[in-house]
């Protein structure tokens, strides 16, 4: 498992498809509906690591090692 971060929160986001679009990732992020690992994270720009959680509207989803896919 590597120490470099993946992907940032707002882009996992639309990778994921649980939004449409970077305003709409904002949005989400911004207003506390996304949690980090069970925290809320407001911060779009998060870096993001393997193992980490994402929930959104009752979805959660686990960042993986792209090359572990």
């Amino acid at each position: 498992m590597s120490d470099e971060s993946l992907i940032r929160l707002d882009q996992f986001l639309k990778l994921k498809n649980m939004v449409s679009s970077g305003g709409e990732a904002k949005i989400v992020i911004q207003g506390g509906a996304v949690k980090l690992n069970g925290e809320v994270e407001t911060r779009r720009r998060k870096q993001l690591f393997v193992g980490d959680r994402v929930e959104f509207q009752g979805e959660e989803f686990s960042v993986t090692d792209p090359l572990e896919d």
